[in-house]
């Protein structure tokens, strides 16, 4: 299982950003996926998720009307929409998946918002 997250950077307060996550290795399609992210200092938020359909998705309320979660199962990536970003957001972030009870997080790709 490979999980590379991509996309990150530095924007400004109020700015957006998408990341993108190339998942390989496994049936990408048949699995659930979450982004969770890791600010210094600070243990891992799940924030939010999809299911493998991409029929139902889920956020923590911090990011709920923000952030959107997508997927193309044909191309094997999952991706997030952050919209009006804060400082608070600053974090590396990772895309997860769980296949035969065992997590996997990939490389992550670091998001840093300027106030």
């Amino acid at each position: 299982v490979q999980l590379q997250a991509s996309g990150g950077g530095l924007v400004q307060s109020g700015g957006s950003l998408r990341l993108t996550c190339a998942a390989s290795g496994f049936a990408f399609e048949t699995y659930d996926m979450s982004w969770a992210r890791q600010a210094p200092g600070r243990g891992p938020e799940w924030f939010s998720g999809i299911d493998a359909h991409g029929s139902n998705t889920y956020y923590l309320d911090s990011v709920k009307g923000l952030f959107s979660v997508s997927r193309d199962n044909a191309k094997n990536t999952l991706y997030l929409q952050m919209n009006s970003l804060k400082p608070e957001d600053t974090a590396v972030y990772h895309c997860v998946t769980e296949v035969n009870n065992i997590q996997y997080k990939g490389q992550g790709t670091q998001v840093t918002v300027s106030s």
